[in-house]
């Protein structure tokens, strides 16, 4: 514990200015160059180029904005669940968190083709909800099955998981093709867990849940912290067993979902963060939580970073560089896991 608390602050430190070096990167670099002093005159409103402003204002900030915003919700919420199921396999997008809420998503882009255009602000806008409520509609489901003889039984959460991830996966692919050609274009593009359409909407679409739900969640720490205990030792504390997990999830689908809803899904964040959050912090959720936060915020960054210059002028979505990178590590912690370790 006394090593984690003087790993903190430099953890802290090391993520912030990670994430500000991508800053950096991402607003000068590109297919149009700006070097550091046109970016700043550009955003102090000092210059008189009206492509700088265009690169700067409607292409570049926005979209690192809403990488930041949704990483660092994916990031948070991927250390709760991973508490909530007690499982550190655990991540929103393999738990069928994703995929409940992308199906959601997918079916108002659907039902709604030429009733409400999905791309403007009102669109923008209602997807978050219809992403909660099929987050939630998916996290219900899985916990419901999950539970053996009426108790919940965090070892066929990741089974399940999949179950479930891969029945709304049909049922968003049938719907994506019963598509008009141009939605199913914008489906497909979204599905995959991208940031290229990224807008000042997007960000006004996701900024609020994010700034509500993460201090709730931290508030909330110190519960947080007795979940890793067993029911029964929980139920013995006083602790309202399922008003508690329910507010938890409630908070933790919340995140992920209002973040699916405007860049898609992206996995492996909620996976990857959290590990090292804990590993870097402890296991208090007071310091993890947060840190779990600038973790996630600083892998969307540079994987957006890589897609969109690696292989430019094409540019490869921030789902895919971030899957390329998690598969391995989610198959190294599938074979840890085989001896028993700790935190």
């Amino acid at each position: 514990m006394g090593n984690a608390r003087k790993r903190v602050w430099p953890a802290f430190v090391g993520a912030v200015a990670l994430s500000a070096l991508l800053l950096y990167l991402g607003m000068t670099n590109g297919e149009f160059q700006l070097s550091v002093q046109d970016v700043i005159r550009t955003l102090l409103r000092m210059g008189d180029n009206p492509d700088f402003e265009l690169v700067v204002f409607q292409f570049r900030l926005p979209r690192i904005l809403l990488g930041a915003i949704v990483g660092f919700a994916l990031g948070t919420a991927g250390a709760a669940v991973q508490t909530l199921t007690r499982n550190a396999l655990a991540d929103p997008g393999i738990l069928g968190i994703n995929s409940g809420a992308g199906m959601f998503v997918v079916l108002f882009m659907f039902l709604l083709q030429g009733e409400i255009n999905v791309t403007g602000t009102a669109g923008i806008l209602l997807m978050p909800l219809f992403g909660i409520v099929g987050g939630l509609l998916s996290v219900t489901l899985i916990f419901l099955l999950a539970q053996q003889r009426g108790t919940f039984n965090p070892q066929r959460l990741i089974l399940v998981g999949i179950a479930v991830t891969s029945g709304f996966g049909a049922v968003t692919l049938y719907a994506s093709l019963k598509m008009n050609p141009q939605d199913f274009e914008r489906a497909t593009r979204w599905l995959s867990g991208n940031l290229n359409s990224a807008n000042w909407v997007y960000v006004k679409a996701t900024l609020p849940w994010v700034l509500i739900l993460t201090p709730i969640l931290w508030m909330k720490s110190r519960l947080l912290d007795l979940m890793r205990l067993n029911d029964e030792s929980l139920i013995s504390l006083g602790v309202p067993l399922s008003r508690a997990r329910n507010q938890l999830l409630f908070l933790s689908v919340g995140l992920v979902a209002s973040s699916v809803a405007v860049a898609g899904s992206i996995s492996f964040v909620g996976l990857i963060a959290p590990h090292l959050a804990y590993r870097l912090a402890g296991s208090a959720h007071k310091r993890a939580l947060p840190l779990s936060g600038l973790l996630g915020m600083g892998l969307v960054l540079a994987g957006d970073f890589i897609g969109r210059t690696a292989f430019s002028p094409a540019q490869l979505p921030v789902g895919i560089v971030i899957s390329i990178i998690g598969a391995p590590y989610f198959v190294l912690l599938l074979i840890k896991q085989r001896t028993p370790h700790s935190r």
